[in-house]
This record gives structure tokens, sequence and C-alpha cells, in this order.
């Protein structure tokens, strides 16, 4: 009875059935068809190839060996025979310090030796009459005690030619002391000339090795003071065909890093050229600055062109491992995982058994049948770097795995546009 009124009404209105028809027939095929992904997995081929672990880190390039000269006198600066860049010998004059106080010392010092000198030949001429005068004190002695024997000198007269005597004596020692005192006098004369001879030769600043000057801190008519500590005048690099990069690495790369390690790096001044370097020591004193500790390491690399000058800032990489055409897979695989709804089930008996044993195996996602059911593979990784890592066992080549995922959905216009325009900013 139903079914004949059902049909009786499908008859009596063909358009409207016609309409509930198709949309049974759109909702029947909207449920049976599953959606499409609005997503895709990037998948990239294994392949051979190098494989490179660095270490990154900034630094300074500075020379070899840097000499800083000073001053060891105070003066005013007369001259200044040299500037930035020049290239000085051992031994060139650098600057030229006022002399002419130095010079009324010295001639004030050679005055005090002279007089000096004088004091003792005037301390040998009192020995000399000491001596003469003991003689003659002696001679008069000996008369009057004979005399005094033979009861012709009294005993006093005898005591009064007995303490002359003794004074003689005195005065001979004393002439003794005097010249002693003017020999020490003379010595200490002389080196009060020997040190403003000195000072004087050091009012002119001399080179003291061969090299480039990188700094001149002095100008003609700078007072120089030497009072506390040496002022520094002028830097010299004594070879600026081998420099030295102070890089400052992180105390979490520190342990990676060795002496001999190759080492590539690029300064701002040349950015499309990269130098090589060598690590030449790792020093142990830390240096902390905002709770972050590092470690100097020192670097060195031939400049036979003159393009790396002292300051420049470069941007370090220290090769801490290499591996040549092995077996490697991008980094970014070792790291990625599917969607939760891609992955296949894991056994819960096979979970808890390695981690019984403490298992900790390295998965990749490999490509399968189907492009969202990937399959895991565990795989044994040998030297990882930034870029790449080496695959030691459980891959071969040519075999796909996942890197990442990419959004299948269409951007509206608007948004393609700012998206291009932001490219084009950022080139």
């Amino acid at each position: 009875m139903r079914l004949a009124r059902a049909v009786g009404w499908v008859r009596r209105h063909p358009v409207w059935s016609a309409l509930l028809a198709a949309l049974v027939v759109v909702v029947v095929y909207s449920v049976a068809t599953p959606s499409k992904p609005t997503y895709e997995y990037v998948a990239v081929a294994a392949e051979r190839g190098d494989v490179t672990r660095v270490v990154s880190a900034s630094g300074k390039v500075r020379a070899l060996n840097t000499i800083k000269v000073g001053s060891e006198v105070s003066g005013q600066v007369s001259r200044v025979f040299v500037d930035f860049n020049t290239r000085v010998f051992a031994g060139q004059k650098l600057a030229q310090i006022d002399a002419t106080r130095l010079r009324a010392r010295v001639t004030q010092a050679e005055a005090q030796v002279q007089l000096a000198r004088a004091g003792l030949v005037q301390s040998q001429a009192a020995l000399t009459r000491a001596r003469t005068d003991i003689g003659v004190q002696t001679r008069d002695y000996d008369r009057r005690k004979k005399l005094a024997d033979s009861g012709f000198v009294s005993k006093g007269a005898l005591d009064q030619a007995t303490s002359t005597l003794a004074g003689a004596r005195g005065g001979v020692e004393t002439a003794a002391a005097g010249i002693a005192s003017a020999r020490a006098q003379i010595r200490q004369q002389e080196a009060e000339l020997q040190s403003a001879r000195l000072d004087l030769s050091r009012t002119l600043i001399v080179a003291p090795a061969s090299g480039t000057i990188i700094n001149k801190l002095v100008e003609p008519g700078a007072t120089v003071a030497a009072s506390f500590q040496t002022p520094n005048l002028f830097e010299i690099a004594a070879d600026m065909s081998v420099m030295q990069v102070e890089a400052s690495v992180d105390e979490a790369d520190i342990g990676q890093v060795r002496v001999g390690q190759p080492v590539r790096f690029t300064v701002d001044a040349y950015p499309d050229q990269t130098f090589a370097a060598v690590v030449r020591q790792i020093r142990t004193s830390a240096t902390e600055m905002q709770n972050v500790v590092s470690y100097f390491v020192i670097l060195q690399v031939q400049n036979p062109e003159g393009k790396l000058l002292p300051g420049m800032t470069a941007n370090v990489e220290i090769v801490t491992g290499a591996a040549k055409r092995v077996l490697r897979v991008p980094s970014a695989a070792l790291r990625f995982r599917p969607r939760a709804g891609d992955r296949p089930p894991v056994k819960a008996d096979a979970a808890k058994a390695d981690a019984a044993k403490g298992k900790r195996a390295t998965r990749v996602w490999v490509t399968g049948p189907d492009p969202y059911k990937p399959v895991a593979r565990n795989v044994r990784v040998g030297l990882r770097g930034e870029e790449h890592a080496e695959i030691l066992s459980g891959l071969r080549p040519g075999e796909k795995v996942l890197v990442r995922s990419r959004s299948l959905k269409v951007k509206p216009e608007k948004e393609a546009e700012d998206d291009e325009e932001a490219e084009d900013g950022g080139q």
C-alpha cells in the first residue's frame, strides 16, 4: 500500500522526484568515495656521496704575531717617521721624543762623575799626606822614647808623642776610607750617567722587528707619559702572509675539535670566497658571557695575497669528521615522523621488549605501494652531518626516504601574490 502511494507521488511530481534522486546519488557518492588528502609526503632517494660533520663558530682575524711598541720615557713627541700600513724593518726609526731634558740630565750626570773623580784624587792626596805624617810622628816618637829612657824627656812629653802618633795612624785609616767612599761615589755617578744615556737613547723609538704598521696611536706634538705604565705608540704585525683566526667555540662542541683538523671560513669582505685553515691550538681557558661558556680555538691560515686583514669577522666551520662516497640520506630523514594516522600500529609486546633491552633504534620511513602508508625501517647510522647522515646498513641505494610533508591546499590568489612578493623581497 505504501509503495503504491510512493509510486503515485513520483508520477504526480516528476521534477521533485528527479531532484530528490540526484540528491541521494550525491550523498551516496560522497559517502562511498574517500576525500582527497590535503597533503603529501616529500621523499628523497638514498644515494652515495660525501658526508661532512662541522662545528660552526665565529671569530676574528688576527696577525700571527703582533708587537706593541711603546715608550719607556716621558716627553713630547717631536717627529713621527711612519704611518699606517708602512712596511718597516728591525731597527728602523718610528718616532722621536724631545730629548732636551734628558740631554741636560746626561750633562749633569757627567759632571757628577767628574766631581766624584776629583774627590777620589783629593782622598788619595790626603792618604799620601797621612802616610808622610805617620812617618814623621813615628821618628819623633822613637827619639823621645830614647830620651825618656835616658831621663832627658819627661813622661808627659812621651805620652804626647804617643798620642800624636796614634792620631797620624788614624789619619791614614780616614784617608783610606775616603778613597773607598770616593770610588763608590764614582761607581754611583757612573751608573746614573749610564741610566741617563740609556733614557736618552730611548727617546728614539725604533722597530723591534720587521713587519707592517697596523696601528699608530701617536702624532707629533703629543705628550707621552710613562710614569706608571708603558704607553703603546705603534702596533706592528710581524708577518701578514700568515694570519690566525681566534674562533669562539661553544662548550657543547669543543669536545669534537682536535688540533690539525681542517677548517673553512668566509669573511664579509669576500662572501663568495672560502678560505682554508687548520686548527693550531685549543686554549683551555674558558670565557663566560651571559652564562654561555666558550673556548678560543686558534686557526692558522695562509694569506699570500694579503686579502685577510686584522679585525675581520670570520664565519668558521671546523670539519670534525668526513666520509667519502658513502650511502647517505638527508639528516631530516632521521628526524621526520609521518602523521599518526599514516603510521602502522606498534605491537605492545615488541615495544616493551625493546624498552626492557634499552634499545633505541634509528628509524627512517621509506615509501611503500600506498604513498600515505610509509614503511618504517630501522637503520644503522654512521657519521652524522648537518645536511646528510651516513647509513651503514638498513637501506639500499635508490630507496626513497621521507623528509617532510607538504600541503596541497590551494592558496587564495591574494595570499599567493603576497608569498611571491615576500620571496622577491628576500632575494
